[in-house]
């Protein structure tokens, strides 16, 4: 049972049509087996993609299209997914300089959730053959508002037959957490478990970009976060989580205790659930940043090689070279790993993840569409039955 915090309660979502049963799942799996296309995904790619954003901080990008063509025989699926922060452009800040980044000014970030319809749009344009392709994910909700499992329980609905999954999304990121404006995102937030609880009740894969760790801890620090980041996973045991970039960042480095902590989530059975992903140039360069440290990586996943997917968290790309440039960084990784676990990282695991959420999620838009909306209780702020 998923414990939730008892001192602070929570409407429940809207109450949803029962459980599917494994007819409906069963009969999602057919549907997607032969859907027009599927062949087309090329066998002998060199990997699928767990981890792109179609777009950048300013909303502008790639042509959902234009991807599939760039993928060609070297990618075989991928992610697609957006950011959930747009960069405000503040004169007072940069005057007639329009920064595109989030560290080329103090102006703030702010959620933006029409990328969400953004996404959608552009994978309902493509043909058959390019869907079979593509996992659209959602990202434009805040995950520190309480509504937030509402966004995505409403996205499903509105664009049926889109997305697998949510994220990536942000709690806690070095530089860009301190940016969002309103409310600070929280890992101890029941506004977070609404939407792990929704996820997992839908059969969407969870993104989740966290940090190990705060930009340049004090020695002896403790790294508060990783508690609060084993608690929120235990919390939610039914719901498919992917653990970006292993927690690191451009600050953020490995901590001591790094291969101990990766190999914890393996192992844990409370943790089964729990993928890793090894995305990012920047992690690139501390897994390969000595013969010993690439060695003790490539035991791990040699170890538990169900575990790992690999994916570029390129952003907005013009060209397949640089998705293959992050790919090339982790050769001396590559070149360490057994052929069995080097094809369930590049592409075995994300199979498995993408095309089960693939079947639960639409047989939950299936049982769901016409489910008739129950309209939460009023709070007891809201003076009804007072008057």
């Amino acid at each position: 049972m998923n414990t939730k915090p008892t001192s602070r309660p929570h409407r429940p979502l809207p109450a949803a049509a029962p459980r599917l049963g494994r007819a409906v799942t069963l009969a999602a799996s057919i549907l997607l087996a032969g859907l027009p296309g599927a062949a087309q995904i090329p066998d002998d790619a060199l990997f699928h993609d767990s981890h792109f954003h179609l777009t950048n901080y300013i909303q502008e990008g790639t042509d959902m299209g234009d991807l599939v063509e760039m993928m060609g025989s070297t990618i075989g699926r991928s992610t697609v997914f957006g950011l959930p922060l747009q960069q405000m452009w503040s004169y007072e800040n940069t005057g007639d300089f329009a920064p595109w980044y989030y560290l080329q000014t103090d102006a703030p970030l702010y959620y933006y959730s029409f990328t969400d319809a953004h996404i959608a749009m552009a994978y309902r344009s493509l043909g058959p053959e390019q869907q079979a392709r593509l996992d659209p994910m959602i990202t434009g909700f805040n995950p520190a508002d309480m509504y937030g499992a509402d966004h995505i329980r409403r996205v499903l609905l509105t664009f049926p037959g889109v997305f697998s999954g949510i994220g990536e999304f942000t709690i806690h990121k070095e530089f860009v957490s301190a940016k969002v404006a309103g409310e600070v995102a929280s890992l101890t937030n029941p506004a977070l478990d609404r939407i792990f609880d929704f996820a997992g009740e839908a059969g969407l894969v969870v993104i989740l970009h966290n940090d190990v760790n705060m930009p340049f801890p004090k020695p002896d620090q403790e790294p508060y976060m990783l508690v609060q980041l084993k608690e929120l996973f235990e919390r939610h045991p039914d719901t498919t989580i992917i653990w970006a970039h292993l927690g690191l960042g451009r600050i953020v480095r490995p901590l001591e205790q790094q291969a101990a902590i990766v190999e914890r989530i393996c192992t844990d059975p409370a943790l089964a659930h729990v993928y890793l992903d090894i995305s990012w140039d920047e992690v690139a360069k501390y897994v390969t940043s000595s013969p010993e440290t690439t060695r003790r990586a490539a035991d791990m996943i040699n170890r538990f090689p169900d575990r790992f997917l690999f994916g570029t968290d390129v952003v907005a790309p013009t060209s397949v070279d640089a998705m293959v440039a992050v790919y090339d960084a982790y050769a001396p990784l590559w070149a360490l790993l057994t052929p069995e676990a080097s094809e369930m990282v590049r592409k075995g695991n994300y199979e498995r993840l993408f095309d089960a959420a693939r079947a639960k999620v639409r047989g939950w838009e299936a049982a769901n569409r016409d489910a008739p909306r129950v309209a939460p209780p009023p709070s007891p702020i809201s003076g009804v039955g007072r008057y």
